[in-house]
């Protein structure tokens, strides 16, 4: 499903216009986007945990060149974890 998909499925389920779903839609993941950016954790019950993490500096391997190591620097990644509702509705 894509996100104008999803826009037109809340904006047939809700009775909305399609605008105000966008609308709708957007400020949520913008509260999402800045909650986990300050470090955050986004809790929907039943839907799932949104969160960042730091992922240590590495050694890697150049793919062009297997011989060749390359240093990844640290970093801070977003991780999903999906809920126990969520997990049992796609089982």
């Amino acid at each position: 499903m894509t996100k104008t998909q999803l826009i037109a499925h809340l904006a047939s389920k809700l009775g909305i216009s399609k605008r105000l779903a966008n609308d709708t839609l957007n400020v949520l993941i913008e509260g999402i986007i800045a909650s986990v950016k300050k470090g955050n954790e986004v809790r929907l019950q039943g839907f799932g945990t949104f969160k960042s993490s730091k992922r240590a500096a590495r050694t890697g391997v150049n793919p062009r060149n297997p011989s060749e190591k390359i240093k990844i620097p640290a970093m801070k990644v977003v991780s999903f974890k999906a809920g126990a509702d969520f997990k049992k509705a796609v089982r």
